[in-house]
């Protein structure tokens, strides 16, 4: 299995050149996995009359103990919590997130890394990240069984 999968993965990696122009396409990997709590009931938005687009926070805790060694169960635990942004804009994910995904509900979200500009409402120019949900997999009983 190991050897299929790094197999493909290499042959997504190799170049391609284009007789034309002398252009080089490479295939890339921007993939995220996030697997946490909702931290928001989502809210669907439209903008411009664009495609409207799901949006809702998430979070994830990374936590360690500190101390003399790894084995060792002495120690203080600490916890950070990190707060991530999805945007879903797949049609058919985008209505079942909107509708199933609760503040609380356990989740692991699939999808892709965005970064982008915004000009807030003082004229401040301001930088946002972003994850591109491509997939949602909903892991709280309550919500599985709805579905």
């Amino acid at each position: 299995m190991f050897r299929s999968a790094s197999a493909q993965i290499f042959r997504q990696a190799v170049r391609y050149r284009s007789t034309d122009t002398n252009l080089i396409l490479e295939r890339s990997i921007n993939r995220v996995q996030l697997l946490g709590r909702v931290g928001q009931d989502p809210v669907m938005r439209q903008v411009d009359g664009r495609n409207p687009v799901t949006i809702f926070s998430m979070a994830t805790n990374e936590m360690w103990r500190s101390g003399d060694s790894e084995t060792s169960t002495a120690g203080d635990i600490s916890q950070k919590t990190t707060w991530h942004r999805i945007s879903v804009f797949k049609p058919g994910l985008r209505d079942v997130a909107y509708q199933y995904v609760k503040k609380g509900s356990r989740i692991l979200v699939d999808g892709k890394l965005d970064y982008g500009e915004y000009v807030d409402k003082n004229q401040v120019r301001r930088q946002a990240t972003t994850i591109i949900a491509d997939n949602i997999v909903f892991l709280s009983e309550s919500v599985r069984d709805k579905l």
